[in-house]
């Protein structure tokens, strides 16, 4: 038995659709936990309209609380944790139970699908991009929420549930890397995907690289693994933001002093940066065609990584004050 866990939180502009997937599913023997997470849109009422069991908590206490809040009342082999704004496929619970049974005592991960449930440019891009990313590597180094299957009693013994005073985001990666250090393996299956209801217009995927980039470097600093090939937090995207914002002050450098040389030298980085993203870059291509890889390829080279590498400079200063 599966038991799917939403924290929801405002979510009524998606919340419909999330459920009438979930509760479509081919796969028989599951059940729905949905825990309205003190909303005020009217998400309770929406999650009402549907067999599932709806958990409220008062006050707002965040999704780590929420998710935990879900485990508890579960009655099912799996947990299987999605997202409010996430759309399973009718035989996405079929292929979570198929690979719980091959990976038993192991931490299993979905991905999202290339293309997202709203098929609009900047959503799109980011689906591709994490889609690309999660699954890119042979051994991932963090399973993500929007598609996480685990044990009920190992999610419990071995981890004692999602961090409560945690940062607003990344505490599924905090949970991943804690449950990897009690010595359980995670293990990505591309096969489980999950469609994402992203809305973004080219401010909202600016400011989601910003708040990522910079709660990924609080987070990393404090754990000394910068470096990491880490999902959305990729070597790649590390690369093109230091490539780019060097080509961006080697460009600067040369306007001011008036120096042909200087102004010589910024397409050299910024070409080693496409060079290090040829992954993601033939991805665009792949799953978006021609004319998208060719608007993509920009946006992820010249634009996307400036504002990665401000959320960067960010959390460096957050950490720097204390921030953790």
């Amino acid at each position: 038995m599966i038991s799917v866990v939403i924290p929801v939180r405002n979510a009524s502009a998606t919340l419909e659709i999330c459920l009438s997937a979930v509760c479509g599913s081919k796969y028989e023997n599951f059940e729905v936990i949905v825990v309205d997470d003190h909303c005020s849109d009217g998400s309770a009422e929406i999650a009402g309209r549907y067999q599932v069991n709806v958990i409220s908590l008062t006050p707002h206490k965040g999704a780590s609380a929420a998710r935990n809040a879900g485990a508890r009342a579960a009655g099912g082999d799996v947990l299987f944790f999605i997202d409010a704004d996430c759309v399973v496929a009718p035989d996405t619970l079929q292929r979570v139970a198929s690979a719980f049974r091959e990976h038993p005592g192991e931490v299993i991960g979905g991905t999202y699908t290339p293309i997202p449930y709203d098929k609009g440019f900047f959503s799109t891009f980011q689906s591709i991009y994490i889609n690309h990313s999660e699954t890119h590597a042979e051994k991932p180094d963090y399973i993500a929420t929007h598609a996480m299957a685990i044990g009920r009693e190992l999610f419990w013994e071995r981890s004692g549930g999602f961090r409560e005073d945690f940062m607003p985001i990344l505490e599924d990666v905090e949970l991943s890397h804690r449950l990897r250090d009690s010595g359980m393996r995670l293990v990505m299956r591309p096969e489980i995907e999950v469609s994402h209801i992203f809305n973004f217009t080219f401010m909202r995927s600016i400011k989601n690289a910003f708040r990522k980039s910079r709660y990924w470097v609080r987070y990393s600093l404090g754990r000394g693994d910068m470096a990491a090939d880490s999902g959305t937090a990729s070597r790649g995207l590390k690369a093109m933001a230091a490539c780019t914002t060097f080509s961006l002050a080697l460009f600067m450098l040369g306007l001011f002093t008036g120096n042909i040389l200087i102004l010589l030298l910024p397409p050299l980085p910024f070409l080693f940066g496409m060079i290090l993203n040829a992954g993601i870059i033939e991805a665009f291509f792949r799953h978006g065609g021609p004319l998208f890889g060719l608007m993509a390829v920009p946006y992820y080279t010249l634009i996307y990584p400036l504002a990665a590498a401000a959320g960067g400079i960010a959390g460096l200063v957050d950490r720097l004050r204390g921030v953790k």
